[in-house]
């Protein structure tokens, strides 16, 4: 293909009307839908993706060795032979473990007590055999049976999200010949490891059932333990901590309803713990004869509850809700509880003892901003917890916590074999006010020789953001992001309305009708970051993908000049018309987060004010990369394919406008550990560019190599 003759498509317009509420939209990019989804053949469609994604090859041609050099020092950064933590459960330990070069790990356990020598060694699931050849290769649930005797697991190998469960005996290595295909939940061995707990996605993408497998049989013989009638509801099921319960939860993004099976009769009558309740989540967890409730009906930032089975909706508060503390999620084991949760959108991780309530025993960590949450606990008698720590200077670190002791042991930090002096990084977090006063928290990380600068004039900075379903964005370590911070960057992450970062309220003050907060919140900390002189307008690059690719599409309609280059991975930005329609994936179990516009017209008219594709104008808009996932069934491709059609037609400026779908893949983008590297190195590649600073480091900077 002759790179100097392509040109960037233009798609044809073809307008598609409708009234809502009495008020007609149009959509001239409509036909970009396959109207065989999710199967897409269309050759005018797939001829478009594919001129597109020709542009975005001739565009970045120039800048290959630029990413070249980014993908290296990305991957000099990750120690490519490398394995976990060994982890006990039962008579075995487990870990993990990547080979040289690998893009997949193998999965090995050994007896306890067996000599760390390899001879007593068992490989018990190979990726790198069953991805071999394959595009993309993921997989979704892995589950040993109670006697430690058979594997189920599942993969997805074209990113559509729809597993394929097999069962491996691993007494012999033979593949058993159940296989079920079409699911997208956690596997759950139950009646003595004689059956297994799934659910299936229908065909809009849902699990709307939990089923029971009996091994050997075939699938038409499956029993449905469960079926979920509202289409804005999940199913998805679990073993209690002490193994003796199924538990089968169902919930959209505000209301919650649980059920308990004797996992020793899964074909028992369900036990309703207490019935679904609009606004009111709730989960829960046995010890005995007693039931724990994480629950948000008397707080919004929940509250722990306990209960006797015998009556499973009589709660009896054990931790009160609070305004200071978010109670995030609890774990039981045999000799003591630990509550997890934020206090001023700090991780706090506490052991509490079941016969005193009043004995709290918080884990201290050594620094001042960090993330750091319960790891794998597999056993229910254990006397050290397993926990995971790290901060945006402090590599990820693996601890096991002695309860008993209150002491930590570290077993394992994250090596980086290319180099890396934490000394010559400074982290802070400071707060911005947004428009309307509320403190907006920005962690950021930066070169301690660039803070000697900042006084001097400003430099690049690079600001990540979601805002969105309550999910927190923690200041966590990136080897990555060393590629653009070693280049002067500083790297800032806002925790804006719409993520749960300071607990329920927060999340609440960015969904719904407060929805637009999330967007000016961003906007509001990058111009705080200007006023303190870390950058300058047009020298902020940003990205967000998903529900943050629509952050990216509301504030480039708002603010354009501020930003000096965007990236925008699989972008919820046609919300509008994919809220309004119910077929799709993502819309029934998505109305409690955005509104229903199709029986609300205050929704509608809300929602239609700041969807990016609706809003793009003629203006002039920064440079921009766009991605997509043909096989997406969270943001389908044809969204971000139709806003860059639209900003194509109404731009008024030259600056770069980048599409790549990925033809093979789904919202993640590519699988492999090295293949995704390089989809984050053409990132970077298009931000240098369009920032000026499309240069290699000095060999003395990369990494934050010691000097």
């Amino acid at each position: 293909m002759d790179h100097a003759t392509i040109k960037p498509p233009i798609a044809a317009k073809r307008p598609v009307k409708a009234t809502y509420h009495g008020l007609e939209i149009s959509d001239d990019y409509a036909w970009l839908r396959d109207a065989s989804y999710p199967v897409v053949d269309d050759t005018e469609v797939l001829a478009h993706l594919a001129a597109e994604n020709a542009w975005f090859e001739a565009r970045m041609k120039p800048y290959r060795p630029l990413v070249d050099t980014l993908f290296k020092e990305m991957r000099a950064r990750i120690k490519e032979a490398d394995k976990s933590v060994p982890q006990k459960d039962g008579d075995w330990l487990y870990w993990i473990e990547f080979e040289e070069g690998a893009e997949y790990k193998k999965w090995w356990r050994r007896p306890v007590g067996a000599p760390d020598d390899g001879s007593a060694d068992q490989l018990i699931l190979d990726e790198p055999a069953l991805a071999e050849g394959k595009d993309y290769f993921r997989v979704g649930a892995l589950s040993v049976s109670q006697d430690g005797s058979k594997l189920a697991y599942s993969i997805d190998d074209n990113g559509s999200e729809r597993f394929t469960v097999r069962i491996k005996d691993l007494t012999t290595g033979e593949m058993l010949p159940d296989e079920i295909p079409g699911t997208l939940s956690a596997l759950v061995w139950v009646a003595g490891d004689r059956g297994i707990v799934y659910s299936l996605a229908n065909e809009q993408w849902r699990t709307d059932n939990a089923r029971l497998h009996w091994l050997g049989k075939p699938l038409e013989e499956d029993v449905e333990l469960y079926h979920e009638d509202d289409e804005g509801f999940r199913v998805g099921s679990t073993l209690s901590a002490d193994d003796k319960w199924l538990i089968v939860g169902t919930s959209d993004h505000e209301t919650s309803e649980v059920r308990l099976i004797p996992a020793a009769d899964p074909l028992a009558e369900p036990l309703l713990v207490r019935a679904r309740r609009k606004g009111v989540e709730y989960d829960v967890d046995t010890n005995g004869e007693t039931l724990f409730i994480h629950a948000n009906d008397t707080h919004e930032n929940f509250r722990l509850a306990t209960a006797p089975l015998a009556e499973p909706s009589d709660w009896t508060t054990l931790i009160e809700g609070s305004d200071e503390f978010y109670l995030t999620g609890f774990a039981l084991f045999r000799d003591f509880y630990v509550v997890e949760g934020r206090q001023a959108g700090l991780d706090t991780i506490e052991v509490r003892y079941y016969g005193d309530p009043e004995r709290v025993e918080p884990i201290a960590f050594p620094e001042e901003s960090y993330t750091a949450g319960l790891g794998n606990n597999p056993e229910f008698a254990t006397h050290a917890l397993r926990l995971s720590y790290e901060s945006m200077v402090s590599p990820s670190t693996v601890y096991d916590y002695h309860v008993a002791e209150r002491r930590l042991e570290t077993l394992k930090v994250q090596e980086i074999p290319s180099g890396y002096d934490a000394s010559l990084y400074r982290t802070e977090r400071i707060e911005i006010p947004a428009r309307d006063g509320t403190p907006i928290p920005v962690s950021i990380v930066y070169r301690a020789d660039r803070a000697n600068n900042l006084t001097e004039g400003a430099g690049p900075l690079h600001l990540y953001g979601y805002g969105a379903y309550g999910i927190a964005i923690p200041p966590g370590f990136s080897t990555t992001r060393f590629s653009l911070v070693d280049r002067g960057f500083a790297y800032a992450i806002a925790h804006i309305r719409g993520g749960d970062d300071l607990g329920r309220a927060w999340y609440k003050a960015g969904k719904l009708e407060r929805r637009v907060n999330t967007f000016t919140d961003f906007v509001d900390a990058a111009k705080g970051l200007i006023a303190r002189g870390f950058t300058a307008a047009g020298q902020i690059s940003i990205s967000g993908g998903s529900a943050g690719g629509e952050l990216m599409g509301a504030v480039i309609n708002s603010d354009p000049e501020l930003w000096g280059a965007v990236v925008a991975h699989v972008p919820f930005v046609d919300v509008l018309n994919t809220m309004l329609d119910a077929s799709l994936p993502l819309t029934p179990g998505e109305w409690p987060e955005w509104g229903n516009p199709v029986e609300d017209k205050a929704a509608f008219e809300l929602i239609r004010s700041y969807s990016p594709y609706e809003n793009v104008r003629a203006q002039a808009y920064p440079p921009m990369l766009v991605t997509a996932g043909l096989n997406d069934p969270r943001v389908t491709y044809w969204e971000p394919a139709k806003w860059v059609a639209r900003l194509r037609e109404l731009k008024t400026d030259d600056n770069e406008l980048l599409l790549k779908t990925n033809m093979g893949a789904g919202h993640g983008g590519k699988s492999g550990r090295f293949e995704s590297l390089e989809e984050t190195a053409e990132e970077f590649a298009f931000i240098l560019w369009q920032m000026g600073m499309a240069t290699t480091p000095s060999s003395s900077e990369a990494a934050g190599q010691r000097t």
